[in-house]
């Protein structure tokens, strides 16, 4: 037993001095001052094209919403077809448990579209 803890003693004091802690490096005032309106104008160039993502996402965010509403349904569907079967709940009942089990799927592939909504792939 003395012999694992000295072991594994030895390997993690290895394996601090072979990968020390890194090292802040400061970024002189001057040189922020000097590539400060480099950065203004390369925000202006790129602003367009940053509108244009978020605007995008912004309708993948929609259609994400849509569907977790969408989620709701199932349990709708399951009161429809039971306590309101004698009221002519039958039929939307199962349209809205139908609609309701395929929501999360939707759901899921809308959430992993995300990252490329905002490039604009797959938004309508």
């Amino acid at each position: 037993m003395k012999k694992k803890f000295l072991l594994l003693t030895i390997v993690i004091g290895l394996a601090f001095m072979l990968f020390p802690a890194p090292k802040a490096k400061a970024i002189d005032p001057v040189t922020i001052a000097i590539l400060a309106p480099i950065a203004l104008k390369a925000a202006q160039v790129a602003s367009p094209y940053v509108i244009r993502g978020l605007t995008h996402l912004g309708q993948g965010l929609i259609l994400c919403g849509k569907d977790l509403l969408d989620v709701f349904r199932l349990p709708l569907g399951f009161i429809q077809t039971t306590i309101g079967l004698p009221f002519g709940g039958l039929a939307p009942g199962i349209k809205n448990l139908f609609l309701g089990s395929i929501a999360p799927l939707k759901l899921g592939f809308h959430t992993a579209m995300l990252p490329l909504n905002i490039f604009g792939i797959g938004v309508n």
